[in-house]
């Protein structure tokens, strides 16, 4: 028994029509009769012809319809963290335009050990949180070529950039707990690297941060604060703002009046270890934010904290992609941030 799919030729032939009258029935690109329409549908249903094949689409276009995005790190963070949520939400409007769906990859230590990256279909790829290993990615898909688009990194000469002002944003937080009149602070930070623990920041493990987001708030925070102790979270999570903040507040002779976090995510799990450690927000002990995203079950607590535009900076990124694939020019952008002051600050007390 032959398993042959069958074509829109075979549908013509069974309905008496011409081969093109059967395509426009289901393109709808041109008005054909009812009595037409339904007499292709009845052949295609007894054929079992359900629409054109994609894959001859897909040749006849030069294209595969896929865009591959490159995650730093874990897969799972694109559902976990809301500024990865809604960059995907932006990013996936961006690309609708010219009909392309997303792939998620994963970047790698080895990235030649990463079939799908090498070997995938891709249109486009975009890069999100570009780091030393994802650069081998960038230089990977350009090989092929393959357009990139990076969001908040620097995928190097010809790549468009979609970046955010984190030292500027950052440098506004501090300057806002400086202005309070806190002098005893610590910072949270995002991971340096894919591959290190969380754990206190030294000098050699500050000149050596591979992730460009954790080099730039820390550098902004640094402007200000720049013997502040450091102690880098193993993600972007609120259990591991709680860890880090159980190590902050140990000591009630040294405990911070302040802790500028890197994430409103660390921040609330900062906030929560105070509270454990019996200390009131922000009486004795302010607390900063950043990203401006929406986190359950943080009231009555209101973040101060840098809001940043994270879908326009997705959206951004796949109108680059659409650019390109239109054979355009995309030009790289820089997005800021808004200082959003709420509830979790205060002058230290006396």
């Amino acid at each position: 028994m032959s398993t042959r799919r069958a074509t829109i030729a075979d549908v013509a032939r069974e309905a008496g029509v011409s081969a093109s009258t059967a395509s426009v029935v289901f393109s709808g690109r041109t008005p054909v009769s009812e009595v037409t329409r339904e007499r292709v549908r009845a052949a295609a249903a007894l054929l079992g012809y359900t629409g054109p094949d994609p894959r001859a689409a897909s040749l006849r276009r030069g294209r595969s319809g896929i865009v591959g995005v490159v995650i730093e790190g874990r897969l799972g963070a694109v559902f976990s963290d809301p500024v990865m949520t809604l960059q995907m939400d932006g990013l996936t409007e961006g690309v609708a335009r010219v009909g392309a769906g997303l792939l998620l990859l994963r970047d790698t230590g080895d990235v030649q050990s990463e079939p799908s990256l090498l070997t995938a279909p891709l249109d486009a790829a975009v890069l999100i949180g570009c780091n030393a290993r994802t650069r081998e990615a960038v230089e990977i898909v350009r090989s092929r070529g393959v357009p990139a688009v990076v969001i908040e990194g620097d995928g190097g000469p010809g790549v468009p950039q979609i970046r955010l002002d984190n030292r500027e944003a950052q440098r506004q937080l501090a300057s806002h707990i400086a202005g309070l009149g806190h002098r005893r602070v610590a910072l949270v930070t995002l991971p340096t690297s894919a591959d290190r623990a969380g754990g206190w920041l030294d000098a050699a493990g500050e000149a050596a941060i591979r992730v460009e987001v954790t080099a730039d708030r820390l550098a902004g925070a640094r402007d200000v604060y720049p013997d502040a102790p450091a102690y880098v979270a193993g993600a972007s999570l609120i259990d591991e703002g709680l860890a880090a903040g159980r190590m902050l507040f140990a000591d009630p002779g040294t405990r911070p009046t302040a802790v500028i976090a890197q994430s409103d995510l660390l921040a609330t799990g900062v906030i929560r270890a105070a509270e454990e450690a019996g200390l009131r927000v922000p009486h004795d002990v302010s607390v900063t934010g950043f990203d401006g995203v929406v986190v359950d079950g943080l009231a009555p607590y209101e973040l101060t904290t840098a809001v940043q535009p994270a879908a326009e900076k997705g959206r951004a990124a796949g109108d680059a992609v659409a650019a390109m694939l239109d054979g355009s020019d995309a030009a790289s952008l820089l997005f800021t941030c808004t200082f959003h002051e709420g509830n979790t600050t205060a002058p230290p007390a006396s």
